[in-house]
C-alpha cells in the first residue's frame, strides 16, 4: 500500500513556544500555527477562515525555534501529521487529535529585536562580494599588474 504524508504550512504562531526537555535531555517544543484562507463568496464577499494547527518540534531544531520566535511571528513548518490518542480523565472516553511533527522549518521576515519589542532588528552588515568568483576546485588566478576586474553588476536578491 502507497502512503505519503508531508504537510507544509506558512503561517503565524499563536502563542510563545514552549520549550520542555525530556528525562534523557531531548529538547521538545510546542508551538501553535494560525493559518490563514481568504475566498470570495458568490456574493462577491471576501471572508477569511483561520486553521490553528498544533507542531510538535524536537531536537536542536527545537532549541532554535523557542530562541528566535514568539507569539505573532511567521514560520514556514514542513512535517508530517501524527495522531495522538489518550483517555480523557473526567469523561473516560477516548480522545484524540491530529498534531504536525516538524522535519523543516524556515524563519520567514525580518528578525525581532533582542529586547522583544517586536522591531525589526538591523540587518548583519553585508560583506563584499568578490568581484569574480573562482570556481570550485580551481586554483585562483595569480596576481598580475592589470589593476582591478571590471565591476560585475551588482543585483539585489
Amino acid at each position: 500500500m502507497a502512503s505519503y504524508n508531508k504537510v507544509i504550512l506558512l503561517g503565524n504562531l499563536t502563542r510563545d513556544p514552549e520549550l520542555r526537555y525530556t528525562p534523557k535531555g531531548t529538547a521538545t517544543a510546542r508551538l501553535g500555527l494560525a493559518v490563514n484562507h481568504q475566498y470570495k463568496t458568490e456574493t462577491g464577499e471576501m471572508k477569511e477562515e483561520v486553521t490553528f494547527v498544533d507542531i510538535d518540534a524536537w531536537g536542536k531544531q527545537a532549541e532554535v525555534i523557542a530562541q528566535y520566535v514568539r507569539k505573532g511571528s511567521p514560520l514556514l513548518v514542513e512535517g508530517r501529521l501524527k495522531l495522538h490518542q489518550w483517555d480523557d480523565k473526567t469523561s473516560g472516553q477516548k480522545v484524540s487529535k491530529i498534531r504536525v511533527t516538524l522535519e523543516e522549518f524556515q524563519f520567514v521576515g525580518a528578525p525581532r529585536q533582542a529586547d522583544g519589542s517586536g522591531a525589526p532588528a538591523a540587518p548583519p552588515p553585508r560583506s563584499p562580494r568578490p568581484a569574480s568568483p573562482t570556481p570550485t576546485g580551481a586554483a585562483p588566478a595569480s596576481p598580475s599588474n592589470e589593476g582591478p576586474p571590471p565591476e560585475e553588476d551588482d543585483v539585489p536578491f
